[in-house]
């Protein structure tokens, strides 16, 4: 008889906005949330039964229940809350996976009174993923989506060459990629105090950003591995980071048939091409820990 193998279900992209009035003064957290439970359910898959089945509706609903009578301090504790809460108050179910992203929103400074319009920000979106078995959790958070750029300060060459290499070799060029990145966290058990979620994102996220901006740059692994290891040298409650990076390649256009040099040291034009790309992954960890974060960051 065939086995059945691992397995999970729940509902999958809630969307909940969360307004909070401090006054005249409104605050958003804008989340888009999935829910994964697993435990103790071979019988309704061998056989329909579904006595060990929470609804996918009910876990819907929880979340918007949850935003109302805990809040959205950050998507971090919010995981946090609905997991200990799935595992805790059901018995069959053994692990709850929730995965969060937040899409940001910045005011809208006008003369009128108050401070309730927004617009959407145009950056990253903001990520996390909170894992919890009922004695140990893994919080591993991140971003994707946040386009970033350097005009000069890049080179490539040196790198091998064969019969089917056409690409130059450049001494100035530009650098630019989008950056889909997870941190993992040493927090584990509620044993441990829980990091400072809001400061924390704020912070890597400046330190991978600086470390973009301030690495002279002879290939783009190299500025992964400095971005990486500026969060890690930075960030004591992260243990390890993955980024995947997409090489946003901007070519030099050939003007020499309208008569016009295009050379970089007088600022040139480029194309952008969308695809083909390269991209450039790897993690950086922090010396004695352990890779946990996967190799493909779809697998989150």
């Amino acid at each position: 008889m065939p086995i059945l193998g691992q397995n999970q279900y729940g509902k999958a992209e809630n969307r909940v906005v969360k307004i909070t009035r401090d006054g005249a003064v409104h605050h958003i957290r804008d989340l888009n949330v999935s829910v994964s439970l697993s435990g103790d359910m071979d019988d309704v898959h061998y056989s329909g039964s579904n006595a060990n089945v929470l609804p996918t509706d009910t876990t819907k609903n929880t979340v918007y229940a949850f935003a109302k009578e805990h809040g959205i301090e950050s998507p971090e504790q919010f995981g946090i809350h609905l997991a200990r809460h799935f595992v805790t108050s059901q018995e069959p179910i053994h692990r709850a996976r929730i995965r969060i992203e937040e899409y940001a929103w910045e005011r809208i400074e006008h003369a009128g009174e108050g401070a309730h319009s927004f617009v959407r920000k145009g950056q990253e979106t903001r990520l996390t993923q909170i894992t919890y078995d009922g004695a140990t959790w893994e919080a591993v958070s991140g971003l994707k989506d946040l386009v970033v750029m350097n005009s000069t300060d890049s080179e490539f060459w040196g790198y091998v060459k064969d019969k089917y290499t056409t690409l130059p070799e450049a001494h100035d060029r530009v650098l630019a990629t989008e950056v889909s990145g997870r941190w993992r966290f040493g927090w584990s058990d509620d044993g441990q105090p829980k990091p400072d979620w809001e400061e924390s994102y704020a912070q890597t996220r400046r330190h991978l950003l600086q470390a973009f901006a301030e690495t002279y740059s002879l290939s783009l692994q190299q500025t992964l591995y400095a971005m990486g290891a500026r969060v890690i040298d930075h960030r004591p409650e992260i243990d390890e980071i993955r980024f995947s990076l997409p090489n946003k390649h901007h070519f030099l256009v050939d003007l020499e048939p309208f008569g016009l040099k295009n050379d970089t040291a007088d600022g040139a034009v480029y194309f952008a091409a969308d695809r083909p790309y390269g991209l450039i992954e790897a993690t950086v960890l922090r010396e004695g820990c352990e890779a946990k974060i996967p190799a493909d960051l779809t697998n989150l």
